[in-house]
């Protein structure tokens, strides 16, 4: 037992809704669906909700914090904030994290719980990961019940291993379709990247990209897409040496073989962080350009000042308009 709770410190993954409290069905309209052109604030959020106990965070406390101030942002894609645990973890006030996170939210439309290894494709036969894979989504408008696709591979466990312990979770990304109007519709992607430093690593993030490349040009072929989360790429700022060059060259592949942009790039933003990216794309008779991107640290600082979480969030305005 302590020896798993004590490997969770490396990997990170994010939250869905609280079990047994679902989402809103995506087939009921709660809010009137606006006529094109329209703009939408999304905010990208990796939220630190590992236990207690390991967390460097407080995460017990912060997440209430949190909670109302999603509210400022039209979609949410959270990163590591878990609800779905081996019984192992049962005992811990971590179960009551991803609860804590959605009780102040008035988004009307959330995705479900993660259903566990078996409904996702993975043969817990040879890997039994701990917790789920963390990516949750909040919106103001209407979206499918996201497709929820873990990474082929993944490298670190419970024992010291040179790994980040990324296969205790069921890491991955996520797919929803959003609904923006009448007709208009876009591909809604959040993800968590591979983490650690080693060669394994490096390698199994190129193989990572490569999978959500091929998933994207097949399920997303043609249409509007936004993608957010916690890439683990670190391409710009002060980049640890022992990363190199090859996270900048990953994203650019990867960016290349969608069609996708870099939203920073877009916009020439100052500052970027490290890990924590967005892009997009027009297609499917939606138009999209971003107008702004943002870090509001400022919005998610503690009554002591201290940072809610230990990334950044990520907020993008983007315009969204019908073409053809």
């Amino acid at each position: 037992m302590v020896l798993a709770i004590s490997s969770l410190w490396a990997f990170g993954a994010g939250c869905t809704n609280p079990p047994g409290s679902g989402g809103a069905p995506a087939t009921t309209t709660l809010v009137p669906l606006p006529a094109p052109p329209g703009e939408f604030s999304l905010l990208s959020y990796n939220v630190a909700a590992l236990p207690q106990e390991i967390s460097k965070e407080q995460p017990g406390l912060h997440l209430p914090l949190i909670s109302p101030r999603l509210n400022a942002y039209d979609v949410v894609l959270t990163q590591e904030n878990f609800d779905w645990w081996q019984p192992l973890l049962g005992g811990l006030d971590f179960v009551n994290y991803a609860a804590r996170l959605r009780k102040d939210v008035t988004h009307p439309y959330r995705s479900g719980q993660h259903p566990g290894p078996v409904a996702v494709g993975l043969d817990v036969g040879a890997r039994t990961p701990l917790v789920g894979d963390g990516l949750g989504m909040l919106s103001r408008y209407p979206f499918s019940e996201p497709v929820r696709v873990p990474w082929t591979g993944c490298f670190g466990g419970i024992l010291p291993d040179g790994g980040a312990a990324d296969c205790l979770a069921m890491k991955g990304f996520s797919m929803a379709r959003m609904t923006l109007a009448d007709g208009l519709t876009v591909d809604v992607y959040d993800l968590h990247g591979e983490a650690g430093n080693t060669v394994t690593d490096q390698r199994l993030q190129e193989a990572d990209y490569l999978q959500l490349a091929a998933f994207i040009n097949t399920n997303s072929a043609g249409r509007a897409v936004v993608l957010a989360g916690d890439t683990n790429l670190h391409i710009t700022g002060a980049v640890p040496e022992a990363y190199g060059d090859g996270d900048q060259l990953i994203w650019e592949g990867f960016l290349a073989a969608t069609g996708l942009r870099d939203t920073c790039a877009e916009l020439s933003c100052p500052f970027r962080s490290s890990i924590d990216k967005a892009a997009f794309r027009s297609g499917g008779g939606v138009d999209l350009a971003p107008l702004s991107q943002t870090y509001p640290r400022s919005d998610f600082l503690g009554p002591a000042g201290e940072d809610l979480s230990d990334h950044l969030p990520l907020a993008v305005r983007f315009a969204w308009s019908a073409t053809g």
